[in-house]
């Protein structure tokens, strides 16, 4: 008996490690390799043509005390928009998940589909739908709007305008970030919520849908609220398409130039890869850093 129960058990994980072989193949391939080659990269001298030379810790060292552009304008401006893009998507993402969950199922399929769907666009929509609503001229709907309600007087060029280019990158992320597929995820672990929670809550005295949203359905979909936190924030220190998109690489005055931007930059306008493999491995950091902190925080334990 032991013996036919061991046997199915080395079965049923030979089949485990089959179905999960195709997923552990493209980890490798396209996560592990790069992260790999990224840091060994980060070490050296490399133009994408001549064989890379070793050059040890330099890399990160001009990085910290000769890129004036880094310290002075990308690393505070990438700072700005994590903390602004990253909590308040998230916030605004779990609000309107739950308030979806409040609706009938088939208005709430209508609505999520409708709020999901510029993710789905991707860029394009955002580069089609906000340049004309920034318009520089007096076309562009926001000038034509204040204009009309007497603001202003004469059109801003918004997207060139150094003092108004990253609140308008972090008004569209917020945007794009509602919708995402952390947004998804609140909303399934909303929906698979026990019902007969709810109703022994009312009993020992929750009287509303806040206290309901408090006390029971956060606590009770930790794994959904982690996933849609690690989703943000790596959406949130990985923006850098916004900005290109409505403008160039790099952004005017580097108003708008945030780290990622900063990597395409280097490795793929100046083909300084080495570099690029530096600042890559320090924001690859700065997102493991804050990844194993909301995993803190989102514990079961």
């Amino acid at each position: 008996m032991r013996k036919s129960t061991s046997i199915s058990r080395r079965d049923n994980n030979r089949n485990g490690y089959f179905f999960l072989a195709p997923y552990f193949l493209l980890f490798f391939i396209f996560i592990l390799v790069p992260v790999v080659i990224a840091i060994a990269l980060s070490f050296s001298n490399f133009n994408a043509i001549e064989t890379p030379s070793f050059v040890g810790f330099l890399n990160y060292i001009n990085l910290i005390t000769k890129d004036e552009i880094f310290m002075q304008k990308v690393l505070p401006n990438t700072i700005v928009y994590a903390i602004i893009v990253g909590p308040c998507g998230y916030i605004l993402s779990f609000v309107l998940a739950w308030a979806l969950s409040q609706l009938p199922k088939m208005l709430r399929t209508i609505f999520a589909l409708i709020i999901y769907s510029p993710t789905m666009t991707g860029g394009v929509a955002m580069a089609v739908l906000w340049k004309i609503m920034f318009s520089g001229d007096q076309t562009g709907y926001i000038n034509s709007w204040l204009m009309s309600i007497g603001i202003i007087n004469e059109p801003i060029i918004w997207l060139v305008n150094t003092n108004y280019l990253l609140p308008i990158v972090i008004i569209i992320a917020l945007w794009n970030s509602i919708g995402g597929i952390g947004f998804l995820a609140i909303l399934a672990g909303i929906l698979n919520s026990d019902e007969t929670l709810y109703e022994a809550a009312a009993i020992d005295g929750v009287k509303n849908r806040f206290q309901e949203m408090i006390y029971i359905t956060i606590p009770n979909m930790k794994p959904q609220m982690l996933f849609a936190a690690v989703m943000s924030i790596v959406g949130a220190f990985q923006g850098g398409l916004i900005s290109t998109q409505l403008t160039t690489n790099p952004t005017p005055g580097y108003a708008a130039q945030l780290m990622v931007n900063h990597i395409e930059d280097y490795g793929f306008i100046r083909y300084e890869m080495g570099y690029a493999s530096a600042v890559s491995v320090v924001l690859l950091s700065i997102i493991y850093i804050f990844s194993k902190t909301s995993k803190k925080l989102f514990s079961e334990n």
